[in-house]
Order: structure tokens, then sequence, then C-alpha cells
């Protein structure tokens, strides 16, 4: 019967264990010098040998010819406890039996001595699956164990485990596994099985495994054939797409081409591409262009993506833009094990990440302002050709143009050198100009600039857009009561949820005294005044609207 390869190359002693060094020589010290404990907790993430130096460890306890703290592998009691027909050391599952009865009658059983080995051993995997009572069952025990008990507790959730079980074991934390450590495993392998294994497929399979030496040889045996065993071949037999569609895939959306991203996604899911898989594959990438970004010898997950492709995209969106579509990434993969649809899945992340208008929150809002930060200079230079001076904001932070328009310092005027020498349709556009009033905040006297001076105190972008011209904010004093009145209803809301502090902390800053702050939102009137006004000006075709 054909054995799995991970089954097959399990190590067999502490030597072989790769990339754990650490512990493996630990343990075999305290073999040869014959200070082992009673009780081991092994902690890491899963397949990177924790079960196997269990086992490894439970033979050199009882090994009759240990060979510098390995098991020999060739005495009774090793053959046996390989084979299972020793039962002094007992493998248990945690998961299926983490009842109290289950470990009462562990610990009823550990009172006997050993039959055929010199240790009871019990090695319990996933031990924190087990209930409260079941933990408390086991403390006494391991509190004060028979003199022929050793126990091996594995887990790769540690804060699961209580703590007064903790404080009995020895704790070794088992590490990831390096590529470069699992690359040189696989082709041991490869070359004990004669196969034939490119240096670009190990390193793809190194990097699906994500530090997990039993996932990487899973997906070697997946991959096994009988013709070389390259790139392409391990991205077809798994179901992944290949460097350069990713790229294109995150060009079109970086560039908010939607219809093209979608037509990718198309051909790659008709080409049988698992669309969960490229899911995670897309956060993998762009968490690189988000790294790459900040620190361009920060190590990569994608390392067979060349570094010099991913600087040329990061350079196109700003790091807010990469971490909105990071989030919708993270929020799909989430949902995956709920909904199972993938590929609508994907294509709803894919229309999400290219057009930032379909979300209302906050790291939506960041990422569309950081997007049309640029279009602030084409603004100011069209303001300028027709001798219209566009005012500073008093915050630090600039307004984009293409989230609300910059209030104008002075009403439009024509620039005419005498009233008798205005032709009639300038005339009349130049007296339709002076009737418009520049847009500002509109709050009443005594308090006319408090909100002014509010905002001054805050750098945050958010605040500045909510309660910008476009939303006809107003603020004033009622009582003890800072009053803030807003015609958006979604800004109020983000506002209560997420800025409260803020603006409370920097009113009473300005007033010099402890106030309460209020969210209102306003009558519709002056929003439709507003936008009277901006009818009006869209005549002169000097600011573009959307």
């Amino acid at each position: 019967m054909y054995q799995a390869l991970y089954r097959k190359y399990r190590p067999s002693s502490f030597d072989d264990v790769a990339g754990q060094k650490h512990i493996t020589e630990t343990l075999r010290r305290q073999i040869v010098s014959g200070r082992y404990t009673h009780a081991y907790l092994f902690v890491g993430t899963r397949g990177t040998g924790k079960t196997t130096c269990a086992k490894i460890l439970a033979r050199a306890i009882n090994c009759q010819n240990p060979e510098d703290g390995n098991p020999c592998n060739k005495c009774a009691s090793c053959v046996g406890i390989e084979n299972g027909t020793i039962l002094d050391v007992l493998e248990l599952d945690a998961a299926s039996n983490n009842g109290v009865d289950d470990v009462r009658a562990m610990r009823n059983e550990s009172i006997y001595s050993p039959v055929s080995a010199l240790k009871r051993v019990y090695i319990i995997d996933e031990v924190h699956m087990l209930s409260t009572p079941a933990f408390n069952a086991l403390l006494k025990t391991l509190e004060e164990p028979p003199e022929h008990i050793v126990f091996i507790l594995a887990t790769t959730e540690l804060h699961k485990v209580l703590p007064t079980i903790q404080s009995r074991c020895q704790k070794f934390s088992f590490r990831r596994l390096s590529s470069e450590e699992i690359i040189g495993y696989l082709t041991k392998i490869a070359a004990s099985e004669n196969l034939t294994l490119t240096q670009e497929a190990a390193e793809k399979l190194a990097m699906l495994a994500d530090g997990s030496m039993r996932d990487a040889i899973s997906l070697l045996d997946q991959c096994v054939c009988d013709k070389p065993i390259d790139l392409e071949h391990v991205l077809d037999t798994i179901g992944l797409a290949g460097d350069d569609d990713l790229l294109s895939l995150i060009d079109a959306i970086i560039s908010c081409d939607t219809a093209l991203a979608l037509r990718i996604q198309d051909r790659l899911y008709n080409d049988g591409k698992d669309m969960a898989a490229l899911i995670g594959e897309l956060s993998g990438i762009i968490r690189d262009l988000m790294v790459i970004k900040l620190d361009a010898d920060t190590s990569l997950i994608c390392s067979n993506v060349s570094r010099a492709a991913l600087l040329d995209i990061s350079g196109k969106a700003a790091s807010e833009r990469l971490f909105y579509c990071l989030d919708i990434l993270k929020n799909a993969i989430f949902g995956l094990s709920r909904a199972g649809l993938s590929r609508l899945a994907l294509e709803m992340c894919i229309i999400k990440m290219c057009d930032e208008r379909l979300l209302d929150d906050t790291s939506a809002l960041a990422a569309r302002v950081a997007r049309l930060e640029g279009c602030s200079s084409s603004l100011t230079a069209a303001v300028s050709v027709v001798g219209t001076p566009v005012s500073k904001p008093e915050s630090k932070i600039a307004a984009p143009a293409a989230v609300f328009a910059p209030p104008l310092a002075a009403p439009i005027a024509p620039s005419a050198p005498a009233a008798d020498a205005v032709p009639a349709a300038s005339a009349s556009a130049a007296k339709q100009a002076a009737e418009i009033s520049p847009v500002s905040f509109d709050k009443p006297d005594p308090n006319a600039d408090i909100l002014t001076q509010v905002l001054s105190q805050i750098e945050d972008r958010a605040v500045h857009t909510f309660l910008s011209n476009k939303n006809k904010a107003e603020g004033f004093l009622d009582d003890n009561t800072f009053v803030i009145k807003l015609t958006d209803a979604f800004g109020v809301g983000v506002l209560k949820n997420s800025y409260m502090d803020t603006l409370k902390t920097a009113v009473c800053k300005v007033l010099n005294k402890d106030v309460a702050v209020r969210l209102e939102t306003a009558e519709s009137a002056a929003a439709q005044d507003n936008g009277g006004k901006i009818e009006r000006l869209k005549q002169f075709d000097i600011v573009s609207f959307e």
C-alpha cells in the first residue's frame, strides 16, 4: 500500500528534524544526562515537528541502546513503540477525547507501572481542546505524577492552555521553518524518490507551505508525476495563477480598470484556477506591495515575484489605497468559510477595490482622498487662469478637489477695462457671477469662527472632509454644550462613532473650558441652497464636479 511522503519521510531521530535545532539539542542532552522532566509542552504552528519530536522523545526515553541521546530505532522498545504494539506509550487526540471522564480514565491508568517499557508516556495532541473540568482533572496528576509517568502535551494555541498547566511543564516553542530549510528537505525527498524538482517549483511549494514542512511535503506528493516537476506543473496541479496573470490583475485594480480586472479574473476562472487560492495570492502580493513601499529590504511573501515589478506597481498606489484593498481581501477570506461562493466573493472584491465609492466607511474614504489628492493642483491652476485666487485652508491638510470645491476668496468678477466695452453676453455673465456669494461656513454670531478654530486643532483628514463646505457645517454654543450641525447624516454617524473624543478635546482647547459636544443633522434647506450655488458655478466651466 502506498504511504504518503510526509509519513514515509518523518524524522526518526533528533538529528533528522529540520529547523528546530534549539529544541532537539536540548532534548538530546536531557536524554544523555538522564535529567528529562515529567511534563513537556510543545507549542507551534502546524507542520513544524511537535508530534514528531514527541514520538522521538518517547522512544529515546524507553530506548534500550540510545545513541548520543537519539533512539536506536532497532531495539524491541523502539520497534514496538513505532509499530504501536507497546501500550505503555499512548498518543491521545484531545479534540475527540476532551471530556473530564476521558482524563479521569487516563489518570486512573497512570498509577500502574509500565509493562514493556521503562516509562509510561502519554502524548496528548491538541491539548488546548480539553475542557476546563478536564484540565482541572489533569492538573493534580501533572503536579504530583508517579515516578514512571511522562506527559508530552502539544498545542497550536498556547493561550487556550490554562496557566496552571503551563507552569508545571517545560515549554518548547517550535518556530516556522524558513523557505531555505523547506527547499533543502524537498530536494532531498525528490532525490530519494528519483523525482526531478526544479528550483522555481521548490520555491513555490515552500511559499505555499507558509513555514509548515508537512504541508510542503504533501504539496510535493500531490505534484508527483512521470515528468519533471516545474513551476508550470505546480501551478496547474494546485490551481494557482501565474505571476504574470497576478501582476496584470493587480495593475488593473490599482489603475481602477474594473472591466479589465474582471476579464482577467474570468479567464483565470475558465482555466480552472482556484478562486479561493487566488484571493490568498492577491492578498500576499498586495501585502508585499505595501511592505516594499515602506521598506524595500523587508522580506516578501511572494519571493518568486520580481522585486523590480513590485516596486514599479507600488509606485502607482498610495499606502492608504493598498491598505484599503488588503482590508477588503481580509474580510473576503474570513467570509469564504461561511459563504463558499469563491467566484462571487472574488468578483465583489475586485469591484470594491476598483471603486472605493461603493463602501461608506473611513478606510474607503481615506483611499479615495489619497487617490484624488493630485486633483487639487490641477483645480488650483484652472481657477488661477480666470484670475480668481484660491484661499488656503486653515487646516494643515489640503482638501481634495473631487471631494468638495475649495472656498472662493472673492466673487468672480469680469476683468473688463470699461463698462461700455463689455459685450452683452459677458455683462450678463458678470452680473450673474456677482450675485453668487462665496461658499463658506454658515455659523451664527457671535460664534462664527469657533468651528474654524476647532478644525485648526485637528489634523485628521476625515474630520475636515465631513465638516467641510459641502456639508454646510454649523457650530455654536448652547449653554455649556457646543452643537455641531451637518446636512450629511452619514457624516454625523461616522463622527459620533470614531471622532467624538477628538472633537471634544479640540473644542475644550479652543474655548478654554470643559464643555460637552453634540452632533446633529441640520435641515435640508441649507443643502438645497448650496446646490443652487453650485449649479450657477457650473455655467462658468471653472471647476469640474463629480
